[in-house]
């Protein structure tokens, strides 16, 4: 390996830890803090934007959505703009991704990663973006569960990167994230199953 060579891959390892640092950032948590309000103590104990809203309202919730969502995007734009080849700008993504859900900054534990989610996917497929959004918002408006719309809507994506991308690495991608988000949902899904699951409120 060449010193160019050397010099490219850890400008990608680089980029790795930086999206991954970068996702890590607890937004949710920050902007309650900044309220007062100690979001893992409060409602359901996430930190991402949906208890933020109902905790705290609409107007820091959709910062905290915005904030969680530029976190997934901002690390694979870069990438992009760099010229990486499909297999970084999928880890990338994937990075940015793990480091909400898994946050160094506050032992590992994390949001749920549905906005930072929608973030990497909108990097790599916007039009696929554009349909997952129109199923939340066709399962959210007839049930009323976030998490329903959000497991619905995560398990949508990869199929639609399937179609519209047709790239491995990038459907590779989206299986993992996906799988993580569902995963992520499993005391929703119980709470579901039995009926006790919150519903929204605009």
């Amino acid at each position: 390996m060449n010193q160019v060579t050397e010099f490219y891959v850890a400008s990608e390892i680089a980029l790795l830890a930086c999206a991954y640092l970068l996702g890590s950032v607890p937004t949710g948590l920050l902007l309650a803090k900044a309220f007062g309000v100690n979001i893992r103590e409060t409602g359901s104990g996430n930190i991402g934007a949906t208890n933020v809203y109902r905790t705290l309202g609409r107007k820091v919730g959709v910062i905290t959505l915005v904030g969680d969502c530029l976190k997934g995007l901002i690390p694979v734009l870069v990438a992009k703009q760099l010229g990486l080849a499909d297999a970084w700008i999928a880890a990338t993504g994937l990075a940015a991704f793990l480091g909400h859900v898994y946050t160094v900054f506050l032992g590992f534990k994390g949001g749920k990663g549905v906005a930072t989610a929608l973030g990497v996917f909108l990097g790599v497929s916007p039009l696929a973006v554009l349909l997952a959004l129109a199923v939340f918002a066709l399962v959210l408006g007839k049930w009323r569960y976030v998490s329903l719309a959000s497991i619905t809507a995560a398990a949508a994506f990869p199929p639609l990167v399937l179609l519209l991308e047709r790239n491995p690495l990038l459907i590779a991608m989206a299986l993992v994230i996906s799988g993580v988000v569902i995963f992520k949902h499993k005391e929703n899904i119980q709470r579901l199953r039995d009926g006790t699951e919150t519903k929204f409120k605009a």
